[in-house]
């Protein structure tokens, strides 16, 4: 399936003692990958957090397929699972490149809530609108997001 895309080259500082990648920064990846989107989606996000948007994670998830190690190539794939007034799912699909193309590794998910801060309450707000299209574009029910694709 299409999804909005971030390679990762995995670095040594990445792994642990017995080589392989430690569990935690699959999740690390997830926010970055959710970064670049915002990013690229949404550049104002930097300038509307400072005006009081408060995007608050309400849990993730990764569950692990299979090990990486030190220099392998990994592709996130995100797509939309569900969206409501102010919360929005990711789920996330983790792919080692290889030679001979890729496998799956991991699958994960997110779930965020769009809040904003009014003094030193927060409060609900909807999401966007720029994040709202964008995500849409990504969405795993959405026919014009691109054809499925096998990939072992």
């Amino acid at each position: 399936m299409n999804g909005y895309e971030y390679r990762h080259l995995v670095g040594f500082e990445e792994t642990n003692l017995v080589g392989n990648v430690y569990y935690v920064n699959h999740l690390r990846w997830q926010g970055r990958c959710r970064e670049l989107f915002l990013r690229q989606h949404f550049p104002e996000v930097v300038e509307q957090i400072e005006h009081g948007l408060v995007i608050f994670t309400m849990r993730c998830s990764c569950h692990y397929l299979s090990e990486l190690r030190a220099f392998d190539e990994v592709i996130l794939r995100m797509q939309l699972g569900d969206i409501q007034q102010n919360r929005l799912e990711m789920r996330f699909d983790y792919w080692r490149r290889e030679n001979e193309g890729e496998t799956r590794i991991a699958r994960g998910e997110q779930e965020v809530v769009f809040m904003r801060r009014e003094g030193t309450r927060l409060v609900e707000t909807s999401i966007p609108r720029s994040i709202r299209d964008a995500a849409r574009r990504y969405s795993i029910t959405n026919p014009a997001a691109g054809e499925a694709v096998s990939r072992g």
